[in-house]
C-alpha cells in the first residue's frame, strides 16, 4: 500500500511569535520550529498501517529548506521516504492543498494521513481541500481507526460525543490527539534519517485566492482590579461588569 503523510513545519508551541517586518508573516528570528503535533499522530498512524497492511510510508512537506528538519524527524520515526515540495513563497490553504494533491496523484497514494489542523494558522482547511481536489472521501478529528476490506472504519469526535463513519479507500484521514501515542525516534532511526536522501520537487504555481493583509499580536490584557474584599463590593462588581466589561 502506498501511504502518504502530509506534515508541516510550525513554530514551537512555547515560542513567542511576533509579526515580521512586512506585517503579513511571522518573524522567524529566534523561533524554534517543530513537526506539527497533529501531524505527529498522523505519522504514527501511517507507520502502524504499514505494519498491518504492508507497503511504504512517504512523508511530504511544502516549504523551504528548513522543512527538511521536520521531514528528518518523520524519517527517524520510521518513514521510508521523504519529499520536499520546495516553495518558500507564501501560499494560502488552496495553494498548499493543490501542491499536495498533485503529489498524491503523481505518487499514486492509496491513503493519505495528516493532522486535523496545523498549529501555526489553525486554518483546518488543507486536508479537506486535498480530498475534494482528488475526489476522495475525508474523515477528520479521528481518534480511532482501522482498515478492513478496503474500508476505513473511523471514530471521530463531534460536539457532545463521538461518531463512527465508514469511508472507502482511497481516502484522507486527519488525526486528532488521542488517536495513538507517537513513538520516540530511536538512536538508530535518527542516524538512519541523517543518511536518507530527501527528494525535492518543484510544485506548480497557483494563484492565491486569499491574501493576508495584516498580522499583529492581540492587545495586551488590561491590569486586574480589586473592587473590595467583602460583600459590599458585589454591587460595584456588577456595575463594572455591566458598564465597563459589558458582559452582563
Amino acid at each position: 500500500m502506498k501511504i502518504a503523510v502530509f506534515v508541516n513545519h510550525v513554530p514551537d508551541t512555547e515560542a513567542k511569535v511576533k509579526a515580521g517586518a512586512d506585517g503579513r508573516s511571522i518573524d522567524p528570528a529566534g523561533v524554534n520550529f517543530m513537526l506539527n503535533p497533529y501531524d505527529e499522530f498522523a505519522v504514527e498512524e501511517a507507520l502502524r498501517t504499514r505494519q498491518a497492511l504492508g507497503g511504504e510510508v512517504v512523508v511530504v512537506s511544502l516549504g523551504g529548506d528548513a522543512n527538511k528538519e521536520t521531514l528528518r524527524k518523520a524519517l527517524a520515526m520510521g518513514a521510508d521516504k521523504a519529499v520536499l515540495l520546495k516553495d518558500a513563497s507564501a501560499r494560502d490553504s488552496f495553494g498548499v492543498a493543490s501542491a499536495l494533491a498533485d503529489f498524491a496523484k503523481e505518487y499514486g497514494a492509496e491513503i493519505i494521513f495528516g493532522g486535523k489542523q496545523s498549529i501555526d494558522y489553525e486554518g483546518a482547511q488543507v486536508g479537506g481541500m486535498v480530498a475534494e481536489l482528488l475526489g476522495w472521501p475525508s474523515v477528520s478529528v479521528v481518534v480511532k481507526m482501522e482498515i478492513k476490506d478496503g474500508t476505513v472504519i473511523a471514530e471521530r469526535e463531534i460536539e457532545g460525543g463521538h461518531e463512527i463513519v465508514h469511508a472507502t479507500l482511497p481516502a484522507v484521514v486527519l488525526a486528532q490527539k488521542g488517536l495513538n501515542e507517537p513513538r520516540y525516534p530511536s538512536l538508530k532511526g535518527i542516524m538512519d534519517a541523517k543518511r536518507k536522501p530527501i527528494e525535492e520537487k518543484t510544485p506548480a504555481p497557483v494563484e492565491a485566492r486569499v491574501q493576508v493583509t495584516a498580522l499583529r499580536n492581540p492587545p495586551a490584557k488590561p491590569p486586574g482590579k480589586i473592587v473590595g474584599t467583602d460583600a459590599s463590593a458585589a454591587a460595584e462588581l456588577v456595575r463594572l461588569l455591566h458598564e465597563e466589561a459589558k458582559v452582563i
